[in-house]
């Protein structure tokens, strides 16, 4: 987490993520992951970056989406020094996406582990997916997925045979 919070405190000092050196790194910051980083402030969303594929070492996956979350985020203003004070940083290690095998929306549903599943839905060009913590706002499995739905830019009531989805899971550091 400190990783994180260097990087923001580096962009607003210099506009860019904090530049990470693997030499001296710990082999568990070097290895290969895909994160996102969710900043709250007050409780409230306030940037959240990430990657779904792993394609870089964790501690420069880290720095790259905090300082993205805080200046890059579209939903929100750039960062200001004086929100560091109340600001939670969340971090999630994405375990690799596996695609799900279904018939209907019912037997997709039957399959999803509230609380546990990370999701990516996609058709065609239209592509969402929503961190396990989301379960948390949206407990049910329908309601979940027609959100994500919707975040892919779809109605919620849409279905179609070639609707893909797959599912990840997260360990959040706090």
């Amino acid at each position: 987490m400190n990783l994180a919070l260097a990087s923001i405190r580096h962009g607003l000092k210099v506009g860019r993520p904090l530049p990470v050196e693997e030499a001296g790194l710990p082999p568990e910051l070097k290895a290969i992951r895909a994160t996102f980083v969710t900043l709250e402030r007050h409780g409230q969303l306030r940037g959240c970056i990430g990657r779904l594929e792993a394609s870089r070492p964790l501690a420069e996956d880290i720095a790259e989406n905090a300082y993205s979350a805080a200046f890059q985020d579209p939903r929100f203003p750039s960062l200001r020094e004086n929100e560091l004070d109340g600001l939670d940083i969340h971090l999630s290690m994405l375990t690799p996406a596996e695609p799900m095998i279904f018939n209907s929306e019912q037997n997709l549903l039957s399959q999803l582990r509230p609380g546990e599943d990370g999701l990516i839905l996609a058709e065609g060009s239209r592509r969402g997916t929503f961190l396990p913590s989301v379960w948390e706002q949206l407990p049910e499995p329908i309601e979940f997925l027609e959100h994500l739905k919707r975040k892919a830019g779809l109605p919620s009531n849409y279905w179609s045979d070639t609707l893909k989805v797959w599912r990840y899971r997260a360990e959040v550091v706090e």
